[in-house]
C-alpha cells in the first residue's frame, strides 16, 4: 500500500514538472502557464497597478479656472528616463540581488516581468501562452506612468513585433502613441494613430467602440501639443460620441466646452456643458463644474433669472458643500452683470465665508476690489487687493502681476489720503480752545475705559464660563455656577481689575486717577505705566501750539491735497475726486507756485466735462494773472505750435548725452566725456550734477575706496546742494 501512494505522488509530481515546463507545446501546458499568468501573476500586478493609477487621480487636483489637461497627471518636468537594462528588472540582470519594488507601479512591472520570465512560451519564436502580451501591456503600462517613456515604448513595440494578431494589439497602438507624444514626438503619434483608425479618405477603421474613443483622446493629445486647437475639438468631439469611459467621457466633453468658451462661442460651449449635466455616468465634480460654467457663458439678460435660480438650487443642495465657494462667487458674477452690485457683494463675501481654494479666493478679492475700486472707494479697493498678494502662491501669474500692479499705483494715493487725514485731525484740534481740547480728549478716555471694561467683563465672563462646567472645587459643586463663588475667577478677576484700574480703595469715585494706592504691589508699578493711556495732561501734550509746526503740517497737507487731484485726474480719470481736491486746497490759500498749476487742472477737467462757466473761471485767472505763461499762450492759440520759454541750455544737453553714456552702461567713456566737458562749466549751476554724475560712474567700475573718495569729493565742495546732501547720504550707507 505504501509502495502505490509512493508511485501515485511521483506520478503526480511528474505530471505537474512535466506541465511546467515551457519548453514544449501542448495542451495541457498551454492552458497551465495561461491560468496561471492571468489568476496568479498578471492579476496581481494588474491590481497593485490599479491602486497606483487611484492614488495618482486621488492626489491630482485639477485646476478650473484653466483648460483641464486631457489626461489627469502631472508629470515632473526633464524626469524622463532614457534607458532601462534591457527589457528591465529581471530580463537578463547579471546581478542576482534584485531590489524589490516597493511603489504600485514597480510592483506591477515586476509581476509582469515575473509572468513573461516564469510563464512565456516561445517556441520556434511564436508564443504559445495567450497571456503574455496582456504582461507586455501591463509592463509598458507601468513604465509609462513612471515617466519612464522610452522603455515604455520598448515593451509597446515588443508587442507590436511579436503579437501582431494579439486582442490587445489595437490598445497597445495607443498607449505606445501616448509615450511618444510624452517625449514630444507627436508627429509619429498622429501617424501611428490614423493609420490605427482611418482606412482611407477620412472613414474610420469598424473598431470597437472603447478603442476609438481611447484613439481620439490620444490624438486630442497630440494637437494640444501641435496647437491645432481645431482638429483637438474635431478628435474630442468624435472622442465624446459613445462615452463607454465614464470618467475620459466626462473630463472630454468638460474640455471640448472649455474651448468653444475660449473661442468666444458661448451658445456651443452651453449646449457641450449642458450634455454633460444630463450625462447621468459622469463624475459630480464634472457636473458641477458644467452648471458653474453654464452660468460664465451665458449671454442672454433673460437666462440669467434662471441660472441665479439654478446656482441657489445647487448652493441649498448639501452634497454641494464643498463647492459653495464657487457657487456664490459665481452668483455673484450673475447679479454683477445685472448691475445688482450690492447683491453681487453680498454673494462675494459668502464665497470668502466658506474654505474652499486659494485660487478662488484670489478672484473674489479681486472681484470686491474692482467693486470698490469702480466706486471710487480706492482705500477699500487696495486692501482687496493686498489681500489678493497675500494669499495667491503663483506670482508670475500674469493676473497677478497687474493687481500688483494696481495695488503699488494705489500707495501713493493712499498715503496722502491718509496724510490729509491726519493733519487734518490736527489742525482741528489744535485750533480748538483749551476746555474743548479737554472735553475732546475726556471723551475718548471715557470710550477707552468703557472698551477695557467690557474686555476685562468678556474675560471673566468666559472664564466663570469654563470653571462652571470644569472646575472641580467644593464650592463649585455645592453652591452652583455664580461667579463669585469661583475661586479661580475671583482671583482672574482681582488680577485683571488691578491691571487695568491699579490698586484702588473701596470709595467714591474710584475710577479717578488719582485713587491709585502706589504703595504696595508690583501690579501697581505696571498699572501706572498703564495708567497713561487714562492720563489728560499726555493727550493735551502732544498737540502742537507752534506756529511754525502748524504751518509745516497745513503746507503737508495742501501739497498731499494737490497730489491727489493730479493722480485722481491723471491716473484714475475720476474727475469728480480731482475737483474735489483742487477746489479744497484751492480754498486753503496754498503756496504761489500751486496756484497756477491748481487753476490749469481745473480749467482742462470742466473743460472736458462741458461746463463752460466753471472752465471760464479758472480761465480768467490764467489770462489776468498769469498771462506771459505758456498755460495762457495754449489757451489763446490752442492750435500754435508753443515755443519754450527758453531754450535748452547747451550745458543740459551736454549732461543729457553723457547721463544717457551712464544709463548705457558706458562708464568710463561717462567719466571721460565728463572730465572734458568740467573744465568750461566750472561757473555753471549744474556743475554738482556733474560731479555727482562722475562718483556714480567711478562707483560701477571701480572699487569702494575709490568710489567713496568721489563721493566725498561732491559732498565737501557741493555739500549745500541737492547733489551735495545725496553723496552724503550713499556714503553714510557705505560707512555701515
Amino acid at each position: 500500500m505504501k509502495y502505490t501512494k509512493k508511485i501515485v505522488f511521483i506520478a503526480v509530481a511528474f505530471a505537474l514538472l512535466y506541465s511546467c515546463s515551457t519548453k514544449k507545446d501542448t495542451v495541457i501546458r498551454r492552458n497551465w502557464h495561461s491560468l496561471n499568468t492571468k489568476f496568479n501573476v498578471l492579476f496581481n500586478g494588474k491590481e497593485s497597478f490599479k491602486k497606483g493609477v487611484e492614488a495618482i487621480n486621488e492626489k491630482y487636483k485639477d485646476d478650473w479656472f484653466q483648460q483641464l489637461p486631457i489626461e489627469p497627471i502631472k508629470f515632473i518636468e526633464d524626469k524622463i528616463i532614457i534607458s532601462n537594462s534591457g527589457m528591465g528588472a529581471g530580463f537578463g540582470d547579471s546581478n542576482n540581488e534584485i531590489k524589490k519594488a516597493t511603489t504600485p507601479f514597480g510592483i506591477a512591472e515586476e509581476k509582469a516581468v515575473k509572468a513573461i520570465q516564469k510563464h512565456g512560451m516561445n517556441i520556434n519564436g511564436i508564443e504559445r501562452n495567450n497571456q503574455i502580451d496582456d504582461a507586455y501591456l501591463l509592463l509598458g503600462k507601468a513604465r509609462y506612468y513612471e515617466q519612464r517613456f522610452i522603455p515604455a515604448i520598448e515593451a509597446f513595440n515588443y508587442i507590436i513585433a511579436s503579437y501582431p494578431f494579439a486582442s490587445l494589439i489595437n490598445e497597445t497602438k495607443i498607449w505606445r502613441a501616448k509615450a511618444n507624444i510624452r517625449i514630444d514626438n507627436e508627429e509619429l503619434a498622429i501617424e501611428s494613430l490614423k493609420l490605427l483608425i482611418e482606412i482611407k479618405k477620412g472613414q474610420e477603421e469598424n473598431l470597437p467602440e472603447e478603442i476609438k474613443e481611447q484613439a481620439h483622446t490620444a490624438l486630442a493629445m497630440a494637437y494640444v501639443k501641435t496647437d491645432s486647437i481645431q482638429k483637438v475639438k474635431e478628435h474630442l468631439i468624435k472622442a465624446t460620441r459613445t462615452l463607454n469611459n465614464k470618467d475620459q467621457g466626462a473630463r472630454n466633453l468638460f474640455i471640448l466646452g472649455q474651448l468653444y468658451s475660449a473661442e468666444n462661442k458661448k451658445d456651443s460651449a452651453v449646449l457641450v456643458f449642458n450634455k454633460l449635466v444630463n450625462f447621468k455616468k459622469a463624475p459630480y465634480k464634472y457636473k458641477i463644474h458644467a452648471n458653474i460654467e453654464i452660468a460664465k457663458n451665458t449671454t442672454n439678460d433673460s437666462s440669467r433669472v434662471a441660472l441665479l435660480d439654478r446656482m441657489y438650487s445647487l448652493i441649498e443642495n448639501r452634497d454641494n458643500k464643498k463647492y459653495l465657494d464657487e457657487l456664490y462667487y459665481q452668483v455673484g458674477v450673475l447679479h454683477e452683470a445685472n448691475d445688482s452690485t450690492h447683491l453681487a457683494m453680498n454673494a462675494y463675501n459668502k464665497s470668502l465665508k466658506y474654505n474652499g481654494g486659494t485660487k478662488q479666493k484670489t478672484f473674489t478679492y479681486e472681484k470686491l476690489g474692482n467693486l470698490y475700486f469702480k466706486n471710487s472707494k480706492y482705500l477699500v479697493a487696495n486692501s482687496y487687493y493686498d489681500s489678493v498678494l497675500q494669499v495667491s502662491t503663483d506670482t508670475l501669474n500674469l493676473r497677478i502681476r497687474r493687481i500688483k500692479r494696481k495695488y503699488k499705483n494705489l500707495a501713493l494715493l493712499i498715503k496722502y489720503e491718509n496724510l490729509v487725514i491726519k493733519n487734518d485731525s490736527i489742525l482741528k484740534i489744535a485750533s480748538l480752545s483749551k476746555t474743548d481740547q479737554e472735553a475732546f480728549f475726556q471723551k475718548y478716555i471715557d470710550n477707552l475705559k468703557k472698551k477695557d471694561e467690557e474686555a476685562a467683563q468678556l474675560k471673566l465672563n468666559q472664564q466663570a464660563f469654563g470653571n462652571s462646567f470644569g472646575g472641580n472645587s467644593l464650592q463649585s459643586k455645592s453652591k452652583g455656577k455664580w461667579y463669585f463663588y469661583n475661586s479661580q475667577s475671583l482671583s482672574f478677576g482681582k488680577t485683571e481689575f488691578i491691571k487695568i484700574w491699579g490698586n484702588r480703595k473701596l470709595v467714591d469715585d474710584w475710577r479717578w486717577s488719582s485713587k491709585i494706592n502706589t504703595t504696595n504691589s508690583k501690579d501697581s508699578t505696571q498699572v501706572n505705566q498703564k495708567s497713561t493711556r487714562y492720563d489728560l495732561a499726555s493727550y493735551i501734550k502732544t498737540i502742537p501750539t507752534d506756529k511754525k509746526e502748524i504751518d509745516t503740517l497745513k503746507l503737508d497737507r495742501n501739497q498731499a491735497l494737490y497730489e491727489l487731484g493730479l493722480i485722481y485726474k491723471e491716473q484714475f480719470k475720476d474727475t469728480t475726486l480731482a475737483i474735489q481736491r483742487l477746489e479744497r486746497v484751492e480754498s486753503l490759500n496754498p503756496k504761489k507756485e500751486l496756484i497756477l498749476p491748481i487753476n490749469w487742472h481745473l480749467y482742462q477737467i470742466y473743460k472736458s466735462k462741458n461746463n463752460t462757466s466753471k472752465a471760464s473761471i479758472y480761465k480768467n485767472v490764467i489770462l489776468t494773472k498769469y498771462s506771459k505763461t505758456k498755460f495762457a499762450q495754449i489757451i489763446q492759440n490752442p492750435n500754435a505750435i508753443i515755443k519754450e520759454e527758453v531754450e535748452v541750455n547747451e550745458i543740459e544737453k551736454t549732461y543729457k548725452e553723457i547721463y544717457y553714456l551712464y544709463k548705457g552702461n558706458k562708464f568710463e567713456e561717462t567719466v571721460s566725456k565728463t572730465d572734458e566737458i568740467l573744465p568750461k562749466i566750472q561757473n555753471s549751476k549744474l556743475i554738482a550734477k556733474f560731479e555727482l554724475l562722475k562718483a556714480y560712474a567711478i562707483g560701477k567700475y571701480k572699487d569702494k575706496d575709490a568710489y567713496k573718495t568721489a563721493l566725498e569729493y561732491v559732498a565737501v565742495n557741493y555739500g549745500n546742494t541737492e547733489e551735495g546732501k545725496r553723496a552724503k547720504a550713499v556714503i553714510k550707507q557705505l560707512s555701515k
